[in-house]
């Protein structure tokens, strides 16, 4: 699925790239990015990462399924849906206690962020979402930056998770507007948006990005990237996941993604959102080492940690922490301002 590579005279000039922060790009300006030469383009996006990050840190997250299974929705790559035959079984909200645990472990383990993600359509104002605020601020009293993923929230939910001290909300779009509908039929593409909308006017971060290997295009991703590159502000956090093929769903058969079209479009986030986290999400399992380190080269800077993703395996916490070490990486603190200084 790689782009045709352009002739050198058709390249983007260098001062084209990480001069500003943009909200208005046009598809023939990512496509001119994306589809560079892969060396040429990790380069030029290292340069951005540099200018606007610490090359030397990445920041490690780590990602609990507080409710498992039974969602209504009938996303086409999810072992948690109910409309397919995955084996995952449905399980109802983790304890308190259990939670606080994990998320303490996490953090002994190097995590600076704990996500606490469940499997729901949308956010219901119930006993169950007030326990997940409970969880919120003794999660927040740890330290940590306490990330949610619970669905669909109006406003007024989304102030109530501010008020408990949640930092960031993720809620993907995960991919082009054109492609959405052959995954998704129960939630619409302006759906997505809403729930982003919604988080920025309760003043918490975002974290939103999408996932390659679906089947979509190179066109598609150039405009789940475009889709992202032009809100503003930009999203605090984009993870990039790679589909991880879970058998029962609609996507179990679907080619891996390779290591390079990983590295291309985390090297053209990065180009196009300088001061945003670009996460190495979901599918890492899957990449060697030295493709890790490619990826970080392009301006990838944090990662989730721990042994599962939800209901996906995903490296150990030592593992990282071995490779981490051996590329001379060390963990970002918690709280920094996101892009707000770099190595000029």
């Amino acid at each position: 699925m790689e782009s045709i590579v352009p002739k050198a005279n058709q390249l983007p000039a260098e001062n084209e790239i990480g001069s500003e922060v943009r909200h208005n790009w046009a598809k023939q300006e990512v496509e001119r990015i994306h589809s560079l030469p892969l060396l040429e383009l990790v380069f030029r996006a290292a340069a951005v990462h540099r200018q606007y990050h610490d090359p030397s840190e990445v920041q490690v997250c780590s990602l609990l399924s507080i409710k498992t299974g039974g969602c209504p929705e009938d996303c086409g790559y999810c072992s948690q849906s109910v409309h397919y035959d995955t084996g995952v079984k449905v399980e109802p909200l983790l304890p308190f206690e259990e939670v606080i645990e994990k998320a303490r472990r996490a953090k002994e383990a190097g995590a600076t962020r704990f996500c606490m993600g469940a499997a729901w359509r949308e956010v219901r104002d119930n006993r169950d979402f007030d326990r997940v605020l409970e969880m919120v601020r003794a999660v927040n009293d740890l330290g940590l930056e306490v990330c949610a993923t619970l669905g669909m929230i109006t406003e007024n939910q989304a102030k109530k998770l501010k008020d408990a001290g949640l930092y960031a909300y993720n809620h993907n779009v995960d991919t082009s507007e054109g492609f959405y509908k052959k995954i998704i039929s129960t939630r619409t593409y302006e759906d997505r948006l809403k729930t982003i909308e919604a988080t920025r006017k309760a003043d918490i971060t975002v974290c939103c990005g999408g996932i390659i290997g679906m089947g979509e295009s190179t066109d598609d991703r150039i405009a789940m990237l475009m889709t992202l590159a032009n809100l503003d502000p930009h999203p605090e956090s984009v993870p990039i996941n790679a589909l991880v093929p879970i058998e029962g769903t609609p996507l179990e058969n679907q080619k891996p993604v390779s290591a390079w079209e990983f590295a291309r479009m985390i090297a053209t986030a990065r180009i196009l959102m300088p001061r945003s986290m670009v996460r190495l999400s979901a599918g890492r399992l899957q990449l060697s080492q030295e493709a890790q380190a490619l990826c970080f080269l392009a301006g990838a800077n944090s990662i989730f940690a721990g042994d599962r993703l939800l209901t996906t395996s995903n490296p150990a916490f030592d593992e990282d922490e071995e490779l981490l070490s051996a590329l001379g990486l060390k963990p970002r603190k918690p709280f920094q301002v996101d892009g707000s200084a770099g190595l000029r």
